[in-house]
């Protein structure tokens, strides 16, 4: 299906709730792994607070137990960041914590993803564990007084894992025998489903807003001479947005796909001889071509921004940046 075909079609926000409920999932990642910070006791929190003249009730202490800055210990972080990447890039936000939706027919495709990263979790975890011992010496030399050979497990095996589940979003089946209970549950689950759509649209609304501004920023200091280097990255996470876009899209916001189809429309280089998308060294190297792309995007973020501001939920929660780590 186009994009024109796509704007065709009928935008109802009940209509996508219905269609998140019976043709969605919810499913749910989770980690385990080493903990790296552990909290001094109450006699080292006292020694470390009285060159303060401090209680120690009223102190907080803690100490690194291994440099999580190590290459193998990084790329085990890796491997844990692609895992959450790929359960958010397939998924969309549910009003549970914890909890993302994903279409049914897309389960499969995830969960293999995932338990493939999980065999290379287990690579880089048995690689991590040929250095753990010069870590732990590392550990030992830089805390001192303060290391614990307690502190550290006998082995790495089985502390770094990837898990995830389906978790039921339908009324429990003994809530049946209970009518008032069960209408109850029915009409909060549908409720929450009715928040989905919403924290849908805020979710692409924000993630493009963030990569226009980006790109305009960057093409703006290409002409004034404040940026020297345009990256792929600018142009290809738009674009793999719009891929996701179209395969997760609720049609439920005709003025979001609107906005998505200009932005689109901006890097496809219709505009242009031979009508080809707009490459990075296009941009970099043609102030034509830039000025035409700057024009197209031209007033984009206000309009998303004003929709997440009109929306009823205000807590957006924008496409995270890389990290070392996953978050909890």
């Amino acid at each position: 299906m186009t994009l024109t075909e796509e704007l065709t079609m009928p935008t109802d926000r009940q209509s996508a709730a219905e269609h998140l409920q019976s043709d969605w999932a919810g499913i749910r990642l989770s980690f385990s792994r080493m903990g790296t910070r552990k909290t001094l006791d109450r006699q080292q929190k006292q020694t470390a607070a009285d060159p303060f003249d401090a209680d120690a009730d009223y102190f907080s202490a803690g100490k690194k137990l291994l440099d999580t800055r190590a290459p193998q210990f990084r790329a085990v972080a890796k491997v844990l960041n692609k895992a959450r990447e790929s359960w958010q890039d397939s998924t969309l936000p549910y009003p549970e914590p914890g909890i993302r939706l994903i279409r049914q027919d897309q389960i499969e495709t995830l969960t293999a993803k995932l338990d493939g990263l999980q065999a290379e979790l287990a690579a880089a975890v048995a690689t991590l564990e040929t250095c753990y011992a010069d870590l732990q010496d590392r550990a030992r030399a830089k805390l001192g007084d303060l290391y614990n050979p307690a502190d550290y497990p006998a082995t790495l095996a089985g502390l770094f894992t990837i898990q995830w589940d389906l978790p039921s979003l339908a009324p429990p089946e003994y809530l049946m025998a209970n009518p008032t209970l069960y209408a109850e549950q029915t009409a909060r689950i549908k409720a929450r489903f009715n928040e989905a759509v919403t924290l849908a649209e805020d979710a692409f609304a924000a993630e493009l807003s963030d990569m226009i501004e980006t790109l305009q920023r960057k093409l703006n200091g290409l002409d004034d001479g404040t940026e020297k280097r345009l990256h792929d990255s600018s142009l290809v996470n738009m674009r793999e947005f719009f891929e996701r876009f179209r395969g997760m899209n609720l049609h439920s916001s005709a003025e979001l796909d609107r906005v998505v189809h200009q932005a689109e429309e901006a890097l496809s280089g219709r505009s242009l001889i031979g009508g080809s998308a707009v490459t990075r060294d296009e941009l970099r190297d043609s102030s034509s071509i830039r000025a035409d792309v700057r024009t197209r995007l031209a007033g984009m973020t206000a309009t998303l921004d004003q929709m997440m501001v009109t929306q009823p939920r205000r807590a957006i929660t924008r496409r995270p940046k890389p990290a070392d780590a996953p978050q909890e």
